[in-house]
């Protein structure tokens, strides 16, 4: 398969899906792990919603890596590790717009006490089909893996 026909495949796994199960890093290095409701954009940038009061937002400002499982059902799964941020402005705008498309039912979240929107840029995705026959396809996208944000 093709590069381009393997984002493409990728993009619509993740468009037609809306939950994932992210992990994200403790303060004391342990993997917390949560369900959201994302939204993709067509260059694999996953965007989500959470506040303050979560452990993900916590994990994330400290340390912006972040990993995701999307899909169960069927035996397929996208395996999804990135970098993620909190963009400001325009970019918030544009990413809000993507994730109220997917999400509109959520809009009325927007005045919620501490809330932020994520943005998550791909680093290594890889998607895995258990049905005969067996498909795993792994991709390296994005940022370098020395371009990470810990603080």
């Amino acid at each position: 398969m093709s590069e381009i026909d393997t984002k493409r495949r990728n993009y619509e796994f993740a468009r037609s899906r809306r939950l994932a199960v992210v992990s994200t890093v403790s303060a004391s290095g342990a993997p917390e792990a949560a369900l959201v409701g994302y939204a993709v954009t067509p260059d694999m940038e996953l965007i989500f919603e959470t506040t303050d009061a979560t452990r993900k937002h916590g994990n994330l400002k400290r340390d912006s890596r972040i990993a995701l499982v999307i899909g169960w059902e069927d035996q397929q799964t996208l395996q999804y590790e990135g970098i993620a941020d909190e963009p400001g402005g325009a970019e918030l705008e544009a990413i809000k717009n993507v994730y109220f498309a997917a999400w509109p039912e959520n809009r009325g979240h927007e005045n919620w006490p501490g809330l932020s929107y994520f943005r998550v840029r791909p680093r290594w995705v890889r998607f895995s089909s258990y049905f005969s026959p067996r498909s795993i396809e792994e991709v390296s996208l994005g940022l370098a893996p020395d371009e990470t944000s810990v603080s």
